[in-house]
């Protein structure tokens, strides 16, 4: 059994979904100095269209029990080091 699974935004809470988009746009250090009257709910949005485009997708890890929005980059370099570690014996 996989360790993660993937999460469809559909599947989500809108209040639960708007608080992990925001900890995305905190943690990958987003501007979010309100210049264009939008400010975070701006970055929310935008976050949203690209769930929907598939350019984001949001992660559960079983084993810690958190849930994560993650760029498909992010995904794939989180799961490469994941399999290297499985690999090594460090999993």
């Amino acid at each position: 059994m996989s360790r993660f699974i993937e999460v469809p935004a559909r599947m989500l809470p809108p209040e639960t979904l708007n608080a992990l988009l925001e900890a995305f746009v905190t943690r990958q250090g987003y501007d979010t100095t309100d210049t264009s009257g939008e400010g975070m709910h701006g970055w929310v949005s935008e976050l949203k269209r690209q769930l929907e485009r598939g350019e984001l997708l949001i992660a559960h890890d079983i084993e810690l029990e958190q849930t994560e929005v993650m760029t498909l980059a992010q995904w794939r370099a989180f799961g490469r080091d994941l399999a290297d570690d499985e690999e090594e014996g460090d999993y």
